[in-house]
């Protein structure tokens, strides 16, 4: 065991080689590399899965012995100053290292045939593997300092494949957003890491436990200090899993591959904050009110996320919300001191999530792929549905996802989110109250996203995937028609009739306000007959299955979110594989060991949130109810467009609820008006002050005495006797000044 432990330095160097040998490839041999690139997908595959092997041996020594190892050698040494590097392995480490490999892997393999057709395909490959690096050397750290530089290196590969297709505006900007809203949370961290190491004069983690805890015993470190330290050290936590306020970059990720939101904003990157709180618990613990503040940050981010998803009209953007709203609940489990709820609910989550991510873009793929694809209409969930009868696989693997977000016994989520909730009612009832009333917000926009995706046959361009001409409009298609001609004054009233166009020319389903059509609004809907960079797409008239190769990874994780979720039920303490794989970090938080159960009160919690998540389905399910008939006239197709949800709501609170999601809570026109409006107007603020005033002081003097000695040249006549008369006059003047001055 001891000789396996001194190997698991080549967990996060052994994906490195990939990226380095892409680099230096297309760098010597361009044409060699780039024929045989599906050899590098290959490579990558290859070598995270021997990862993922020897993470699972660890795991499997970690439950039958519950050690820890750690592992140090000296870096820089200079007087009192010792910098180490090393790698730890504990509980914390194995979850997150099998986490990463194994959802990892389903990515690759996924994105092999879902980038097949990209010119940036290599390239892709290279990213993501040098992104494994660091996530993997990220969670094995042994110190703050290490954490930091592997820290700075994942937001690295994230600002490179969320920007991956960086010629689109809106993906350039999303990456641009990203990189410096995760440089806020991140200066702050760096902040808070030279803090503590100011306090307790170590980096070292065990060190850094043991000297800071016999301070606080003592008495001996400043209480304020102390907490805005924790605080700046949490800052970080903050913004890369996308917690309140510094969110606002996530839905934008979404610009980017699908592959890439399912790896990294669903089950790996945006988990990094929830691991380093958690990797940092034993200190949180001991400084007064920061638990609090943590749990606080929790249940904020938990609401907003799920009130912002409600009205979403891009799946992705909506799942993106979703992950948002799930990372609070796990953020608010760390703060209450529920470290096993948290945890067990990342790794519940994450695979449901990783699931639901690639069913999305199984459905993306799937809509791309018709013939008069128009890119920007791709992800509207708006002009799909009726999805279910094509696209059967990817259907009911997204089914049981959203089954397991809601809730819904017995899959995975279900498990875990049951236990944060359970644990809410002991912390605080209010606390409780949002926690239990989000879930059914959750089950609500879920199967919400499921029934405008899949369910029905109806959908904004009024044309059955089957075929059949059920309306006088069947030929007008969002998407276009191979040979179709429509004109512009059919199509104008085409628009006007069914899409009603909000003013941002954009469909609107959930608000009943109408707009005028504008030009914009005209252009985004022209058919498009090719697909820019992917000249081989094959083309159909109608959705279609994706390939085996990006089907296989979705049926694994199908596995994951019916099973991994038995992992954590504790039915008795020997049985409880979840419990005893994390027990080091449960005693080392003062938690008890006793994790039995009492049947009685879980079934009887159980019954009460699975009803909650049934609420909210049953509410989806009524307001988004699919229609499966047939419309004769063009009254009625409009009452019905026109209508959008049924009228449960009054129209008040349906266009405040829109305008709250599709306005993103109103938080980035916040940010736009008071942190860039106001850092332009400070700007053109200090712009003035430096020429008019710092400039204009010297200038005014020059300009002052050129205009004296132009007025002395006038009067004087050219005398000199005039001129020192004007001369010692003027003198005497700024003598008199200097003098009361100084008085």
């Amino acid at each position: 065991m001891e000789q396996t432990y001194q190997y698991a330095w080549i967990i996060p160097f052994l994906p490195l080689p990939v990226p380095m040998l892409i680099g230096l490839g297309l760098l010597l041999f361009p044409t060699a590399t780039k024929s045989l690139r599906r050899m590098w997908a290959f490579q990558s595959v290859l070598l995270l899965s021997i990862v993922m092997i020897f993470s699972l041996n660890l795991s499997i020594q970690q439950i039958n012995s519950s050690s820890v190892y750690q592992y140090v050698w000296s870096w820089i040494i200079n007087n009192d100053f010792s910098l180490e590097f090393g790698y730890l392995i504990d509980p914390l480490t194995s979850i997150m290292s099998i986490l990463i490999t194994t959802v990892g892997i389903m990515v690759l393999i996924y994105s092999d045939n879902y980038m097949s057709h990209d010119h940036g395909y290599l390239r892709f490959f290279a990213y993501m593997s040098f992104f494994s690096t660091s996530m993997l050397g990220l969670v094995t750290s042994s110190n703050l300092i290490q954490i930091y530089i592997f820290w700075e290196l994942v937001g690295m590969c994230s600002y490179l494949l969320i920007g991956f297709w960086f010629t689109r505006p809106v993906a350039a900007k999303a990456c641009q957003k990203a990189f410096v809203t995760n440089r806020v949370g991140d200066f702050g961290l760096l902040l808070g890491i030279l803090g503590f190491y100011w306090i307790t004069g170590s980096f070292e983690f065990r060190d850094l436990f043991q000297i800071f805890n016999n301070l606080i015993s003592n008495n001996e470190v400043n209480s304020v200090f102390v907490t805005l330290c924790a605080v700046l050290l949490f800052a970080g936590a903050i913004a890369k899993s996308a917690q309140f306020p510094l969110h606002v970059w996530l839905p934008d990720a979404m610009e980017g591959p699908t592959p890439i939101s399912a790896l990294i904003h669903a089950a790996t990157m945006v988990a990094a904050g929830i691991f380093l709180v958690a990797r940092l618990m034993p200190l949180f613990i001991v400084i007064p009110h920061i638990m609090n503040f943590i749990s606080f940050i929790g249940i904020i981010t938990v609401f907003f996320g799920a009130t912002l998803a409600l009205a979403q009209k891009d799946i992705k953007r909506g799942l993106a919300y979703s992950t948002m709203s799930q990372l609070g609940y796990m953020m608010l489990a760390l703060g209450m001191g529920s470290y096993r709820s948290a945890l067990f609910h990342l790794i519940t989550h994450a695979y449901s999530k990783a699931l639901l991510f690639l069913g999305s873009g199984s459905v993306i793929h799937s809509m791309e792929t018709l013939v008069g694809y128009c890119p920007k209409k791709s992800q509207n969930m708006v002009l799909m549905g009726g999805l279910k009868k094509h696209v059967p696989i990817t259907k009911n693997s997204f089914l049981l996802g959203t089954l397991s977000l809601c809730g819904i016994p017995p899959l995975a989520c279900f498990w875990s989110k049951d236990e944060i909730l359970n644990d809410s009612w002991l912390y605080s009832p209010i606390f409780a109250i949002i926690a239990w009333s989000t879930a059914g917000f959750t089950a609500f926009y879920m199967c919400r996203i499921y029934l405008l995706t899949f369910e029905g046959h109806l959908n904004v361009h009024f044309q059955n995937y089957s075929g059949k001409r059920n309306t006088p409009l069947y030929s007008i298609s969002l998407w276009g028609k191979e040979g179709s001609k429509i004109s512009n004054k059919n199509l104008n009233f085409c628009l006007v009739t069914l899409l009603k166009m909000n003013k941002n020319g954009r469909p609107s389903f959930f608000s009943n306000k109408v707009y005028k059509m504008d030009e914009n609004g005209r252009n985004l809907i022209q058919p498009f007959l090719s697909i820019p960079n992917f000249s081989n797409t094959k083309t159909s008239l109608y959705p279609y299955e994706s390939d085996n190769t990006m089907l296989f990874p979705i049926l694994i994780l199908i596995l994951f979110t019916l099973f991994v979720g038995f992992l954590g039920i504790p039915f008795n303490q020997d049985v409880d594989i979840l419990s005893k794989w994390l027990t080091p970090s449960i005693n080392l938080l003062h938690q008890s060991s006793n994790n039995s159960i009492d049947w009685y009160e879980f079934c009887k919690d159980a019954v009460f949130s699975v009803s909650i998540a049934c609420f909210g389905i049953y509410i989806a399910f009524f307001l988004y109810k699919p229609v499966y008939s047939s419309f004769q006239n063009l009254d009625l197709i409009n009452s019905v467009v026109k209508m959008g949800p049924k009228r449960i709501f009054s129209d008040k609170i349906k266009n405040a609820i829109y305008d709250w999601s599709y306005n993103r809570g109103y938080i980035d026109a916040f940010y736009g008006t008071f942190f860039t409006a106001g850092v332009r107007k400070l700007a053109e603020f200090t712009h003035f002050f430096d020429r008019r005033i710092i400039d204009g002081i010297p200038n005014g003097v020059g300009f002052m005495s050129f205009f004296v000695a132009e007025v002395i040249k006038s009067v004087g006549g050219g005398r000199i006797s005039s001129i020192f008369s004007f001369f010692f006059f003027y003198l005497s003047i700024f003598l008199l000044i200097y003098y009361f001055l100084n008085l």
